[in-house]
């Protein structure tokens, strides 16, 4: 109930009789302040005239008066300039730390406000206000799928610098575990994500020059040559070759493989075998068309495809895991991978390396990589279409999927824009 009281508060859903203090004084809101989601008062910044009187500072929101007491707000100085105390229920009076007594004033929720709230919150369909999204007007739409895209890139940037601080700051070693994790497609991110920490690139740099041998790093790293899970009938050749040089690099740099039972493989089509992933990316990084400099510098989409344009290394053209072949085939990076590994790898690299430089030519880039880009085709867009919006490029379906994963999965319908608009609609046709 209290979110709710935020959210009238914020949105000025008052009663029409107007607002009175406990002690009868009229109160009116010049402006309700800026919401403050973490600790401390709710509202920074809020302007209410009291009895006439213009106040300036933050307002606290509870459902009962007497919270102020129990969450001892009254002895906490951070609370000391809070000038209005507003509550569903009046059953206590509430003072600051140096004794000031705060005007307080109730205010419930419309009744109306709280029917739409639970029609959303028990709504099964998705997304659960599809009633109102075609009510929505173009420019409401539109502003709010740019903050969402900003958003997204907010916070794949956070992660990046996660990893970058994991690194010691190694932009090389972050663009590649970026990389990597984004070559899992979802299913094996996490799995490509440890693979990627667990490769010593320094050490896999001193044989770069030979695939064969940055194969045998990147498969032994990847605990695919451990004899445990690979069946002696399928140990053909090219596999024992493999295994005995990563036996010498292993020694060599005294390196440790990962749990080859982090790899998923149930329900996955071929093509997505980390094997096949891996040997797509021991290509990139043997013909170092990937490296970060090289990505960075990229000013178009064409030259970031070539880039990407990723084949198998020979063995694999056959074999989608060690043992029984199959049709000869390239196995080359489709359209729509790169396409994702634009989306999720160059542009918040792009977005993250600008951030750091406070280089706003790069954040530009990668948003305007991502609104030339096609908009992804997965379930969240097609249910966001089938509501009524429809992306227009990737820009769009990242907000889409932003806003699902943060908003619709949290059930927080009181911080979208959508939400606001539905809960509003029963006043819109009254």
């Amino acid at each position: 109930m209290e979110k709710l009281l935020h959210y009238v508060w914020q949105h000025r859903l008052l009663p029409d009789g107007g607002l009175v203090t406990d002690r009868l004084e009229k109160v009116d809101i010049i402006d309700p302040g800026i919401h403050n989601p973490n600790a401390g008062p709710d509202f920074f910044n809020a302007k209410v005239k009291v009895d006439g009187v213009l106040w300036v500072g933050n307002v606290e929101i509870h459902e009962r008066a007497s919270d102020w007491r129990r969450h001892r707000h009254d002895t906490d100085a951070a609370y000391d300039n809070v000038v209005l105390h507003v509550c569903s229920v009046l059953d206590d009076v509430a003072c600051t730390s140096d004794g000031r007594r705060l005007p307080q004033i109730q205010m419930g929720v419309p009744e109306d406000v709280v029917a739409n709230y639970r029609e959303l919150l028990e709504e099964e369909t998705f997304p659960p206000c599809y009633r109102v999204i075609p009510t929505v007007a173009p420019l409401v739409v539109h502003s709010w799928l740019d903050t969402l895209t900003a958003e997204r890139l907010d916070e794949k940037t956070r992660r990046i610098a996660d990893w970058q601080t994991r690194t010691g700051g190694d932009w090389e070693r972050t663009c590649f575990i970026t990389l990597a994790r984004n070559f899992g497609f979802g299913v094996n991110s996490d799995a490509f994500e440890t693979w990627a920490f667990n490769v010593p690139l320094g050490a896999v740099g001193k044989h770069r020059d030979d695939a064969f041998q940055v194969e045998a790093i990147f498969m032994g790293q990847a605990g695919l040559l451990d004899d445990s899970i690979v069946p002696p009938e399928r140990r053909d050749d090219y596999f024992v070759r493999l295994q005995k040089e990563y036996a010498y690099l292993r020694h060599k740099f005294s390196l440790t493989p990962m749990d080859a039972h982090l790899w998923r493989f149930l329900r996955l089509r071929p093509q997505n075998f980390p094997h096949v992933r891996l040997a797509q990316l021991v290509e990139l990084y043997h013909s170092r068309r990937t490296d970060f400099s090289r990505l960075m510098e990229a000013t178009d989409e064409a030259t970031l495809r070539q880039l990407l344009q990723a084949k198998v290394t020979p063995y694999w053209e056959t074999h989608y895991t060690f043992g029984g072949e199959s049709t000869a085939h390239a196995k080359a990076l489709r359209d729509s991978s790169i396409d994702l590994l634009l989306i999720n790898t160059v542009a918040p690299l792009l977005f993250a390396y600008g951030r750091h430089l406070a280089d706003e030519r790069l954040c530009e880039r990668a948003l305007t990589l991502l609104e030339r880009l096609k908009p992804e085709q997965n379930f969240i867009t097609r249910s966001w279409a089938k509501a009524g919006i429809r992306s227009a490029n990737a820009a769009d379906s990242q907000a889409l999927i932003q806003l699902r994963r943060n908003y619709c999965d949290a059930k927080d319908c009181l911080r979208c824009r959508f939400g606001a608009e539905y809960l509003r609609r029963g006043r819109q046709h009254a």
